[in-house]
């Protein structure tokens, strides 16, 4: 890749932190030295329980999971992400730890991608990114917190209101069973509740 396509390649995250808080030129060359593209294919794993998450994943097209499977192998989905968005387990990244998680494509994805020593280099060389960061992990922190709320408080078809309107751009991307898993129903209950909701 020449530094033009790779300039390309970077412009979706360099929009992205941008968009939290404008970043200097210098910084723009940190993310462009630490950030690299790679492609996964439908059906791929870009982390297996039992390895250690090697890389802070940025999305910038497809659509992945975060998941966990039980003693029973039922898939528990903790998480989708798209466009602009970010998928790693946070625990096994910072920690060095075997992660109990798995990440896969659910369609082909691209990311950009940075390990841990090199998103330390960009805290230590850019005065913004740890404000970036911070920002980003609060977001992400208050996602996790209302959808753990829900789960505890909220009926299976209060939630499917709530997945459609937060995530109305999932819909036609997802199947019925892997929406089910998130909301932590069967695919058969998922079923009643849209043929419910369309008899109004």
């Amino acid at each position: 890749m020449n530094a033009k396509t790779d300039h390309a390649a970077i412009q979706p995250l360099l929009d992205y932190f941008d968009g939290i808080l404008p970043i200097t030129p210098e910084e723009k060359q940190l993310v462009l030295s630490k950030f690299h593209p790679h492609l996964y294919l439908k059906k791929q794993y870009a982390l297996q329980h039992g390895d250690v998450c090697q890389y802070f994943n940025f999305i910038v097209r497809g659509c992945m999971r975060l998941y966990q499977v039980d003693n029973e192998g039922a898939i528990h989905i903790l998480q989708f992400a798209t466009e602009n968005h970010w998928i790693q387990d946070l625990a096994s990244f910072h920690k060095g730890t075997p992660s109990k998680l798995d990440i896969d494509a659910l369609e082909e994805t691209v990311v950009l991608r940075i390990t841990r020593n090199d998103l330390v280099d960009l805290y230590l060389n850019g005065q913004h990114f740890n404000r970036i960061f911070r920002v980003l992990l609060e977001n992400s922190f208050m996602v996790q917190q209302e959808r753990l709320s829900q789960l505890f408080s909220s009926t299976a078809e209060e939630r499917y209101q709530s997945f459609q309107e937060t995530y109305p751009h999932l819909l036609t991307r997802l199947s019925q069973v892997q929406i089910a898993s998130y909301l932590g129903v069967t695919p058969e209950f998922l079923s009643r509740i849209r043929s419910k909701m369309a008899k109004g």
